[in-house]
């Protein structure tokens, strides 16, 4: 059993994730790293494949892939919501649509440049964002995530670059993909209770961060901290068609709070319950595991992260 197991993605980034991997593994094992592989070949495999190797206790298992199939490597280090337990740790290696993540951390994309990290083994804790909701049925569902959640536009916004393909480069599918969904968007009540203060609102959008990148690219929680203990949560409200879209370009740049407005407002917060009249689904860590209700809370450094 080697030390290092990759968890592949070969889907990511429409496809070609799988079509380069050959070379890309020939470049890691070229530079030194001796690993173990599993392609995953339906949703939630990743999560499987990482759990069984986080028990036979690997050193370290890596997420070969963009955003989502991070989130599911890293649901793999739990039972439910609960640490597997162990010292293993999350390695990234970016593939996907989606490099949010990864832009909070600065994980190379060279694989000659992944496999020095990989062999250096340097891991940072930190904290983990776990979340409570139902399925469109009814049915409850808890997931963990290490990037970004959120409630509103961004859910559909994901749900359509899905359905894109993924044709583009990262950040233009979900560039088109925000501006075709924020055209026909309506904003939704929401009630919030965050640390046990109670919110009622209308939002374009609640985004609850453990990191800072979400959407290709859009810095939306930029003073968001990994390892403190708390989340950033971003109220993003009524916003007009054109405040939405002069947002975005403030959004990329991580502006928003500062030129924002009454309209979008932060707070940190330890746990954060949303709820609604009507439907909103939930976006997490690009992923769609649900919709409101939902409660929000935070793990402190409950996942080991080798870091460049």
């Amino acid at each position: 059993m080697k030390e290092i197991m990759i968890v592949m993605n070969p889907a990511a980034a429409g496809g070609r994730s799988g079509r380069s991997w050959p070379e890309r593994a020939a470049r890691l094992r070229a530079a030194g790293v001796d690993f173990d592989v599993a392609l995953t070949d339906r949703r939630g495999h990743a999560t499987e494949i990482a759990r069984g190797a986080v028990r036979e206790g690997r050193r370290v298992v890596v997420a070969a892939g963009g955003d989502g199939t991070i989130n599911e490597v890293a649901n793999g280090f739990f039972e439910g919501t609960e640490p597997v337990g162990g010292r293993t740790c999350l390695g990234v290696l970016p593939m996907g649509t989606g490099g949010d993540f990864r832009r909070s951390f600065g994980f190379p994309t060279d694989p000659e440049a992944a496999a020095a990290m990989l062999k250096r083994g340097r891991c940072r804790p930190i904290d983990v964002g776990r979340v409570r909701c139902t399925t469109a049925a009814g049915l409850p569902v808890s997931r963990a995530f290490v990037n970004i959640a959120d409630a509103g536009i961004g859910a559909e916004v994901v749900e359509r670059v899905e359905r894109s393909g993924r044709l583009a480069g990262g950040e233009a599918t979900f560039l088109m993909a925000s501006v075709a969904t924020g055209l026909r968007w309506r904003n939704k009540a929401m009630r919030a209770i965050v640390d046990g203060r109670e919110h009622a609102l209308v939002a374009q959008q609640v985004v609850v961060a453990n990191c800072r990148y979400y959407g290709g690219g859009m810095l939306i929680a930029p003073g968001a901290r990994p390892d403190d203990g708390r989340l950033d949560v971003i109220f993003i409200g009524d916003l007009t068609v054109l405040e939405a879209a002069r947002a975005v370009r403030q959004f990329r740049r991580g502006t928003h709070l500062e030129r924002g407005g009454a309209k979008i407002w932060r707070v940190l917060a330890e746990e954060i319950q949303l709820s609604a009249p009507e439907t909103v689904r939930l976006d997490v860590d690009g992923e769609l595991p649900g919709q409101l209700p939902a409660k929000f809370d935070v793990l402190p450094h409950a996942l080991d992260l080798v870091v460049p």
